[in-house]
């Protein structure tokens, strides 16, 4: 990545400056916030971006554990609708969008690992009678997911959640073995409490058009490049916050990090108050990162009570990623292809999801030696106790590292031993999980209009995962049009 200026270079704290002028400030340094920074610095916009982290890139950001540069967030993309491979190749990447390896995931069960439908959709299976399908399933479980094939359309039809409709269509049986450990480890919530078109939203349309969810998830993945539902980019993901940092930078923006918004200010300038002291007036606001009210409340157009119910959101997931770096031939086989999602009612093991890096990831596999492997843990869901505040990096929590060696023992089925652990590194993500419940899409939707609604023309606009979904098929378009809402 280019060297920003002195002052803007990621890792350096900012010097205190007198009151700055720029034509627009994003508050948070993640994918949204860089997108939308790209958006207006190409439009001609001198913009800032503030970053309370020591490096842009929020959970999309890499980090180097035994050697090997490695996700610290995301590891893939979602490739419904095509906007991700659509902006990476704007980008100039398309040359490094790769497609994870042909093994297929599994599921851990309290009664032990099956694999997931290959051709499914959040779980939901395209073909209960299939193989892979019927082996986790059971027969009973096969024939009751059958049975909606031949359901009135009717039925579902009125479902408030994912997981009522997947209950009506196909039966508790999926919806306990296959869809709540997926969105789990997906959303780290239960699908219970996810509105359906928030968590996948061509499904509606195409239930309504198949009166079969097998068949809508069957036309969802048939649409998807290559049938795949996830891709990723050879070197990890973290390749794109690069490309995108690179890009501001190239246009006139500058990247200040271990800044943070404390307060904002309305007008026909909104003055944007730093951590350091300085006071940035700009013509445009965009919130790309999960805002206090502090910092949102003066630029809604609502008061009082309006503006608690506005501003309540879902504080989301406290999630922890654990990567392991092992020494361990025994893995070549893959013995649960790229992963393991854990149904919550498995007591033996305390993470949600593991991901067999070197197995879904050809590119991962060609960088490291013969023998080495990289899995990664994820541990928290929306309901669970908030984790506490202790350090995450390389060497810390070790208790947690060790009992992420215990979990993968179990869920990869092969007596791993601590001293095959090379490397290994946790990382806290908070807040970057929210869950896409009706309630959340209903707070989201009253935000932006009473941010759109200022009587005094201050062009502010909110983007990022907060509010856009979960996943950067969601993130990325959201920012785009936040961006040109300001420029508008």
């Amino acid at each position: 990545m280019s060297t920003p200026a002195p002052d803007d270079r990621p890792g350096t704290p900012p010097k205190p400056a007198a009151d700055e002028r720029w034509g627009a400030v994003v508050v948070g340094g993640g994918v949204a916030g860089l997108v939308a920074a790209r958006e207006l610095a190409r439009a001609g916009v001198r913009t800032l971006v503030v970053e309370g982290r020591d490096a842009v890139g929020g959970a999309v950001r890499g980090h180097v554990v035994g050697g090997l540069r490695l996700d610290a967030g995301a590891e893939s993309y979602a490739t419904r609708g095509g906007a991700v491979a659509a902006y990476l190749e704007d980008l100039g990447l398309a040359d490094a969008i790769v497609a994870p390896g042909p093994l297929g995931s599994w599921v851990q069960l309290p009664g032990g690992a099956g694999p997931l439908p290959r051709t499914g959709l959040l779980g939901i299976p395209s073909s209960p009678w299939s193989a892979d399908t019927r082996r986790t399933l059971g027969w009973a479980g096969a024939a009751r997911a059958s049975l909606d094939l031949v359901l009135p359309r009717r039925v579902g039809a009125r479902a408030g959640s994912l997981g009522a409709l997947v209950r009506a269509r196909m039966g508790e049986r999926v919806l306990a073995r296959l869809v709540r450990p997926v969105v789990g480890g997906v959303h780290a919530a239960d699908p219970d409490d996810l509105a359906v078109d928030a968590v996948s939203p061509g499904l509606p349309a195409a239930l309504r058009e198949h009166r079969s969810l097998a068949r809508a998830v069957r036309q969802l993945r048939a649409a998807a490049p290559a049938g795949a539902a996830v891709q990723g980019l050879a070197g990890g993901m973290h390749v794109m916050v690069d490309a995108l940092a690179d890009d501001v930078l190239a246009h006139g923006g500058a990247l200040r990090v271990r800044t943070r918004a404390v307060a904002t200010r309305p007008g026909r300038l909104v003055a944007v108050e730093l951590s350091d002291g300085t006071v940035v007036h700009a013509e445009r606001l965009v919130v790309a990162a999960p805002a206090s009210a502090d910092l949102l409340r003066p630029l809604l157009s609502a008061d009082g009570d309006a503006q608690d119910e506005v501003l309540g959101f879902d504080d989301g997931a406290d999630v922890r990623l654990v990567t392991l770096v092992l020494d361990a031939p025994e893995l070549d086989a893959a013995p649960r292809g790229t992963g393991v999602l854990v149904a919550r009612e498995v007591e033996q093991v305390a993470a949600k999801a593991l991901t067999h890096g070197t197995a879904k990831w050809p590119w991962l596999a060609a960088a490291t030696p013969p023998g080495t492997h990289v899995v990664r843990l994820s541990y928290g869901r929306s309901d669970d106790e908030p984790a506490d505040d202790s350090p995450a990096g390389p060497d810390a929590r070790p208790e947690l590292v060790a009992r992420a060696l215990a979990d993968a023992r179990v869920l990869l089925g092969v007596p791993l031993r601590d001293e095959q652990v090379l490397a290994s590194a946790v990382v806290r993500w908070t807040q970057s999980l929210p869950r896409p419940s009706a309630r959340h899409r209903d707070a989201t939707a009253a935000l932006r209009a009473a941010v759109a609604a200022r009587p005094d023309g201050t062009r502010v606009a909110v983007c990022g995962a907060w509010v856009a979904g979960n996943g950067l098929a969601s993130v990325i378009p959201d920012a785009v049009a936040a961006a040109r809402t300001v420029l508008d």
